[in-house]
């Protein structure tokens, strides 16, 4: 401990402050690692290009870093990268737990690579720091993936908000265009709002179902449904192989029901099986028709467009919440309008009111 205090006062003495009596050797740790000379958003942008993965993985944790300092940086590599992007073909994934979302994504990504693609897995997941949900453990379930040197796994960032993660994820999306990939796979943990915010994201979108599952989930299922440019009937093998297929019948038949959609493709139902690999090849030769018909007609690019101008509206919702959130008057005057509003001495849209009119004038 004395050894440490002793390095900890040289540091302080640097830095022109006195330094406390007792030092943890952890704290001693963190001041000798921030002093580490870190890359420059320029080196980090060559380090991309060039296709250095540490440089890509330092840039993405800049992006995921609620540190200011961080923000501006990431910007800066974000926008050097910008010219190099939008070269790849986005796919979104999602499906209730437990449909085998991991294990599709490594058998098709697998696919991929054989066939001379670069691939980059990405995950939506605002949930996973309470939770500590399945779609962090990635990494170490798609083991063969993993070590493919043409694919790139990156669990979802921490973060309590749908929109901070998907943000996040959207800019990462950017990163790894620049480096490279020309197929970016995003994972969903499940299905709520998040399918929402990655189908912003994407330009194909792909809702993996399980025979059998039972109807459950029927109050969401049709939402998502109609988002779906594909449904893939998961797990058809051994004896789930004729529930399977009439599950594909079914989910086929009320695909038709739905609306035509503006790009003009009709949705597919199909049936493949992670285990034995039948059905893989098919589903990628469907995403292939739906980016030909789509780049065809000029659907694909302008949904971009329209993507490109939803996340800047949506970065400024954030904020706009954020700071509103963060003011030290709004806070103290937010303690105290609730507990009005408990006590029944105001009602929630007068508090509200007052809120507002508080945080405009400062």
């Amino acid at each position: 401990m004395e050894n440490n205090n002793k390095k900890y006062s040289a540091l302080h003495e640097k830095a022109g402050i006195s330094p406390p009596e007792i030092i943890s050797s952890s704290a001693v740790e963190q001041i000798q690692e921030s002093r580490k000379i870190q890359p420059s958003s320029i080196e980090l942008f060559r380090g991309i290009l060039s296709g250095n993965i540490t440089a890509l993985s330092r840039a993405i944790t800049l992006v995921e870093s609620s540190n200011s300092n961080h923000l501006t940086k990431a910007n800066e590599v974000i926008n050097a990268c910008l010219p190099h992007a939008n070269k790849s073909i986005r796919i979104g994934i999602t499906g209730v737990p437990g449909v085998g979302k991991s294990t599709f994504i490594e058998v098709f990504g697998k696919h991929l690579t054989g066939l001379g693609k670069k691939v980059a897995v990405l995950a939506v997941d605002p949930s996973s720091t309470i939770s500590h949900g399945s779609i962090l453990g990635d990494k170490t379930r798609m083991e063969e993936l993993v070590k493919d040197a043409n694919a790139f796994i990156r669990p979802s960032a921490s973060g309590e908000t749908l929109g901070g993660v998907a943000r996040k994820t959207r800019e990462t999306i950017t990163l790894c265009e620049a480096f490279g990939f020309d197929t970016i796979l995003i994972e969903t943990v499940g299905v709520g709002q998040s399918e929402t915010a990655v189908h912003s994201m994407v330009d194909f979108f792909l809702l993996l179902k399980i025979a059998g599952a039972g109807d459950e989930l029927q109050g969401i299922k049709r939402g998502i449904m109609e988002m779906a440019d594909a449904i893939v009937i998961n797990k058809a093998d051994g004896d789930n192989i004729r529930k399977s297929n009439l599950a594909k019948v079914e989910f086929g038949s009320a695909l038709h029901l739905f609306p035509a959609k503006k790009s003009g493709w009709t949705a597919t139902a199909s049936t493949c099986s992670a285990l034995t690999h039948d059905g893989i090849p098919e589903v990628w030769q469907t995403i292939e028709k739906f980016i030909e018909l789509t780049k065809g007609n000029n659907y694909f690019q302008e949904k971009r467009t329209e993507q490109n101008q939803y996340w800047m509206l949506e970065t400024i919702n954030e904020q706009l919440k954020s700071n509103f959130y963060d003011h030290p008057e709004i806070k103290k005057l937010l303690d105290s309008t609730k507990s009005a509003v408990q006590n029944d001495e105001i009602s929630p849209f007068a508090a509200a009111q007052i809120v507002l009119k508080r945080y405009f004038k400062e």
